[in-house]
């Protein structure tokens, strides 16, 4: 068997598998190299550069499964993992809906989704350090009232993703992704704040530039100066795009398989009703090309898809990989993930509100008062019950406009209600990560100082 890292290589090792006593085997070979580079006050602060080369084996027997890793890729440190795993699985208990999915599911096409740039593999180190650099003296410039940072920098990461299993699935894809950051430090009479901003995407050419990215950080840090409490009140709350999207991600949660076949999600059981207004479409889409969150097959070969998740307010599919969707007599959805060892998960692909008609601006000009949510802190959310509370910092809107900066409140509601509570999508969808949405208004919230 050649020591090598192709996909012809990993459907070797897992027949490998199944010769020596297993009845299914999957392999899993990742590689990755990561470059960072933190910047603070015009000098670098940290520099890590890394690469790793990792193999996952997964065997199946009767109903039971194992899994063990390593990096060693010598045919002698091979023979020891294959026989460690089967060693393994004999040990374990059976589950019936364990196993790799039937082979007609398979993916039979590899799509080309654009993941990868040759333009961040060819950056210098002495490139990335100037681009970090640029951002920062950009939020310098801004004003004198910026004195510090808390980080910032820019980060780039390359790899190769190859499953194949004894069924018969084999297949490869790469990606690259790099990301820019500012955190300033404003101060001003004795008191100091802190925001950030940021990028990230999978080309560079794509990537915001320094200068804008720096500015904006700023711009934020700013604002937030002088800020303070208000009274105890219910009033419309505007959750800014990257707040929406930390909320659309609890969604996520609550419809994955993994907490709908284990009765802990609030969503539990609503299959077909409606858990939102009309105004409320959320899907996920494992295939949009240049996506943070898309690749052509998911962690057991199966392609991946775009899945309406709740339509118009009606709550119409589930996130699954093969082994929940079994547990719920269902198929999966192309969502399967894992590490190298470990059997799969369910993780969402491209996950997103669908974007409004409304502008951001014309969002706060709607609310004659009320509270434009742009921080959010600490963990304060059950998605069993789909209770929300969360301490909130942000700006006060009075008569459209947004009035004086605001922290020390917690915004405290249920996610089912505030779904249905939503009155404004924006238009400001943008896909900073992979679990994204657009400005939202919602029509009522608790705010306690």
């Amino acid at each position: 068997m050649a020591i090598t890292t192709s996909k012809e290589f990993a459907s070797q090792l897992a027949g490998e598998a199944v010769k020596r006593g297993a009845s299914a085997a999957e392999v899993i070979i990742k590689q990755r190299r990561e470059f960072s580079v933190g910047v603070r006050l015009g000098e670098v602060e940290t520099l890590q550069e890394s690469t790793d080369r990792g193999l996952g084996l997964r065997v199946l027997l009767d109903g039971k499964q194992a899994s063990v890793s390593g990096s060693d890729f010598s045919k002698e440190a091979l023979d020891d993992l294959m026989m460690e795993a089967i060693e393994l699985v004999k040990a374990t208990s059976p589950d019936d809906s364990a196993g790799l999915p039937e082979p007609e599911e398979f993916a039979t096409v590899i799509e080309d989704l654009d993941l990868y740039d040759e333009e961040i593999e060819g950056l210098s180190a002495q490139e990335k350090i100037s681009l970090a650099l640029r951002c920062e003296d950009a939020a310098r410039d801004v004003s004198p009232l910026i004195v510090n940072f808390e980080g910032g920098g820019f980060d780039t990461s390359s790899g190769s993703f190859i499953l194949a299993n004894s069924l018969g699935f084999a297949g490869e894809y790469r990606g690259t992704s790099c990301s820019i950051a500012s955190v300033p430090v404003a101060s001003e009479n004795g008191r100091m704040q802190r925001d950030y901003w940021f990028d990230v995407r999978r080309k560079l050419n794509e990537l915001d530039k320094p200068e804008d990215v720096g500015r904006i950080a700023a711009e934020r840090t700013l604002r937030k100066l002088n800020a303070r409490p208000v009274e105890t009140q219910s009033v419309p709350v505007v959750f800014e795009s990257r707040l929406a999207g930390s909320l659309i991600g609890y969604i996520f949660q609550a419809a994955s398989g993994e907490s709908i076949f284990r009765k802990a999600s609030f969503l539990y059981g609503q299959l077909g009703e409606r858990i939102a207004n009309e105004r409320v479409t959320i899907a996920d889409d494992g295939r949009i090309r240049r996506g943070l969150g898309s690749r052509p097959f998911d962690a057991e070969g199966l392609p991946t898809r775009k899945t309406i998740v709740v339509h118009k307010g009606i709550f119409e599919n589930y996130l699954l990989d093969t082994y929940t969707g079994r547990k719920l007599g269902m198929k999966s959805t192309g969502n399967a993930s894992r590490g190298l060892v470990g059997a799969p998960g369910v993780d969402s692909g491209n996950f997103y509100l669908e974007p409004g008609e409304h502008s951001p601006q014309d969002i706060i000009a709607s609310v004659k008062r009320g509270f434009l949510v742009t921080e959010s802190l600490g963990f304060g959310i059950n998605i069993v019950t789909g209770t929300y509370s969360q301490s909130a910092a942000g700006m006060w809107i009075e008569n459209g406009e947004l009035a004086f900066p605001v922290q020390g409140v917690t915004i405290a509601g249920n996610l089912r209600e505030m779904l249905n509570a939503i009155e404004m999508i924006g238009n400001d969808l943008e896909f900073r990560g992979s679990v994204v949405a657009p400005t939202i208004l919602i029509g009522k919230m608790t705010i306690s100082a």
